[in-house]
């Protein structure tokens, strides 16, 4: 991945570092950005207009693929942005850039692929296009799509 433009970016959660998530060097443990990362989709979901599960009837989203980088540590009470960006759209899948932000520097950079699938088969399907519009709209940037 391309080192993230913050200007790029049209979401971003801001979050404080909690005693809880630092580990015996005092930086935030590694995991946690999964974690981080995971919020900000959420509030991704709720920026965009959609009730996330009300609004997937008999569909669910699975992520199958998730990647960080990391290039500079968080500490304990630093206050932090997470960038959250629709990077890729295609029929069934979405790919999720993320940037963590402390100030101006870039901490880490991630990616999250999720896969819309149906629940009675759990094979992948279409993602409805209210979904797709709303993401649309959204991002400054547009999504790439297939």
């Amino acid at each position: 991945m391309d080192e993230p433009r913050r200007e790029d970016f049209t979401f971003f959660h801001p979050l404080r570092v909690r005693w809880a998530e630092v580990d015996r060097q005092d930086v935030v443990f590694n995991p946690n950005y999964f974690v981080y990362f995971d919020i900000a989709v959420g509030e991704y979901w709720r920026a965009i207009g959609f009730r996330y599960p009300q609004d997937l009837s008999g569909t669910d989203v699975f992520a199958i693929d998730a990647r960080a980088t990391f290039r500079a540590p968080a500490r304990y009470d630093d206050e932090i942005e997470i960038g959250c960006r629709v990077a890729r759209i295609g029929r069934s899948s979405k790919t999720c850039e993320l940037a963590v932000w402390r100030g101006d520097e870039l901490l880490t950079t991630g990616t999250l692929v999720y896969v819309h699938v149906e629940l009675a088969t759990r094979k992948s399907c279409a993602w409805p296009d209210a979904v797709r519009d709303a993401i649309v709209r959204f991002e400054r940037v547009a999504p790439w799509s297939v």
